[in-house]
């Protein structure tokens, strides 16, 4: 039976790593688990400040347990680099890889209309990004146990909505990726799962939609109201944790029933 601090604290002494955690839903999983516990490496590309912030706020509560590092998920070095960073900050390999970072395209193109350049750009965060972190955490998170394997999808994946076709085919991708993996990390201890959220209240959801767009959105939701980035994150606490052992290979919606 696991005592009061461990229950209290499930991922004390592991070392998480969180791409895209500066803001959004990144910056709620990351936030998240050092509540449990975890040390947790923020990942940013390009604003250091906002990723200072998140650093900081976890921190002024548990000294030491964040450091941010600047990484372009799509680069493999990048990616080398940031679980470098984690294994020198903390002094053990990364035991939680969380890959929430991501891109959508604000113009919301139909498939007709998409420029490649802009397929390209979704496709190379997205689906290249997610599938350089699973080989570089397939190939260095702790073995033995507690081995945790986390992506992020989208309930548009299932949705099929028009005007999505590039971003739903990258996280459908993603998607695929987890339920993969999950079978080739047999005898590691390691599993490996993705979360799809439903339309949370973030930059990333806000960009490039009208009001009467968004009223529509929260209208089709049966809890009448946007999810939060605080909905997410505890679904992702729970992945990470012992007592999701028995849950490997699947894709999680998180979408207050929407779809």
């Amino acid at each position: 039976m696991a005592t009061p601090a461990a229950a209290a604290l499930p991922l004390r002494g592991r070392v998480a790593i969180v791409t895209g955690s500066s803001r959004g839903i990144g910056r709620a999983i990351a936030v998240h688990l050092a509540s449990l516990g975890a040390k947790v490496v923020i990942n940013y590309t390009s604003n250091s400040a906002q990723a200072d912030l998140v650093v900081a706020e976890i921190n002024s509560s548990s000294p030491d347990a964040a450091i941010s590092v600047r990484a372009n998920v799509s680069d493999p070095e990048s990616v080398k680099s940031l679980f470098d960073a984690a294994e020198s900050a903390f002094g053990s390999p990364a035991h939680i890889l969380v890959n929430s970072a991501g891109v959508m395209d604000a113009e919301h193109f139909s498939i007709a209309d998409t420029p490649v350049e802009e397929f390209d750009k979704i496709f190379s965060v997205n689906a290249r990004g997610t599938f350089i972190c699973c080989r570089e955490a397939a190939n260095r998170l702790k073995r033995g146990g507690g081995g945790r394997i986390i992506l992020l999808s989208s309930s548009l994946a299932v949705a099929l909505k028009p005007n999505y076709g590039a971003y739903t085919a990258s996280k459908a991708a993603v998607e695929t990726m987890a339920r993969v993996l999950a079978k080739e990390l047999k005898g590691t201890g390691i599993t490996a799962n993705c979360i799809a959220p439903g339309p949370i209240a973030t930059e990333l959801f806000f960009a490039g939609r009208s009001e009467e767009y968004i009223k529509g959105v929260v209208e089709a939701c049966p809890h009448g109201r946007l999810g939060k980035a605080d909905d997410v994150a505890p679904v992702v606490g729970f992945l990470a944790s012992d007592s999701a052992e028995w849950v490997n290979g699947q894709v999680i919606p998180v979408n207050g029933g929407f779809v």
